[in-house]
């Protein structure tokens, strides 16, 4: 394994329910189950170290009972903190709703996560060999935007800096998402996530408008698109359509963090792009017939996975479509 994974995102706490619908407006639903988990930048991560990277944590927990849960959750996996707690505030946390279609609504409170300066930085050192990770999150907050900007255009160049945009891009002000998007090496994201950026159109045009126009000095995009797995396409030219895996799912929440970890995880120890990027879908594919967002597979898990399906693909000559 090369390096470890430096992840300056946003860990939160997951209070979870699921209900077999969404309540309409102004009215009431009883939750089938509950539960509160470690979420946020916590599921990718997880991915990451379940699959053989070292991971270490370059974000800010907070002091109070949901920092607290956080930081044993970390422990639990193995994931070391960096940086001292956040003086200032608790951990942030977030409300699922997650509906028996598996389909999932949030509501987040930002915490500690959401307040970066350069002093709580300084911790954070980056190695030869390190893979260094953040996502729009913590690009959203007023409190973290610009010491993660800094940091980021700060880091070595050999450095490979890996972005996940996320559904909240719209909150990142343009000038620096731009920043983050110029020292990106590798960017995944949704169909959503690179209209967004790079406007509307066909995966494969959306990727090429991504690399010429938005990420100059990026090895390869991601766009990943849900059940049908996703496309890769590589700055030095190339798209490839790599297809999923076609599962039962019963929660999706986590799943496109797992596949981000998984792929990081897959090109630290060599695999090329194409091939991390099945092991992805794999990965995503097996998270999302677990409850839970920290329901990533281990790389022995995946192994299998790969190889009943690669059986079954040999057997009736056709590879299935997955969810990530």
């Amino acid at each position: 394994m090369s390096g470890r994974l430096v992840h300056v995102g946003s860990a939160v706490v997951d209070y979870v329910y699921r209900i077999d619908a969404l309540p309409a407006a102004g009215s009431e639903k009883t939750a089938t189950s509950y539960s509160r988990v470690a979420g946020g930048g916590f599921n990718m991560m997880v991915a990451a170290s379940r699959t053989g990277m070292k991971v270490v944590f370059g974000g800010q927990l907070g002091i109070g009972a949901d920092g607290d849960f956080l930081r044993a959750a970390f422990a639990a996996e193995g994931i070391e903190t960096l940086t001292p707690p956040s003086p200032l505030m608790d951990s942030g946390n977030c409300v699922a709703m997650i509906s028996s279609d598996a389909e999932r609504t949030f509501v987040s409170w930002p915490g500690a996560e959401s307040v970066l300066t350069p002093d709580m930085m300084v911790p954070v050192q980056v190695i030869p060999g390190d893979w260094v990770f953040t996502s729009g999150y913590t690009l959203s907050y007023p409190g973290s935007r610009e010491a993660l900007a800094d940091w980021i255009e700060a880091l070595p160049e050999e450095v490979p800096v890996v972005f996940d945009p996320t559904p909240v891009i719209a909150d990142i002000p343009r000038p620096i998402l731009d920043r983050v998007l110029a020292r990106t090496a590798w960017l995944s994201c949704n169909a959503d996530e690179a209209a967004a950026i790079a406007g509307r159109g066909d995966a494969q045009t959306v990727a090429i408008r991504l690399l010429a126009e938005h990420c100059p000095k990026a090895a390869g995009v991601v766009i990943r698109a849900g059940a049908h797995g996703c496309l890769v396409r590589l700055a030095e030219g190339g798209t490839h359509a790599i297809p999923g895996f076609a599962v039962s799912a019963v929660d999706t929440n986590g799943a496109g963090d797992t596949h981000i970890g998984a792929f990081v995880s897959a090109l630290s120890r060599g695999l090329s792009p194409c091939e991390a990027a099945r092991y992805a879908n794999a990965a995503a594919a097996v998270s999302v017939t677990r409850h839970g967002g920290s329901s990533a597979p281990t790389d022995s898990e995946i192994q299998e996975f790969l190889s009943h399906r690669d059986q079954g693909t040999i057997a009736h000559g056709r590879e299935d479509a997955t969810a990530t």
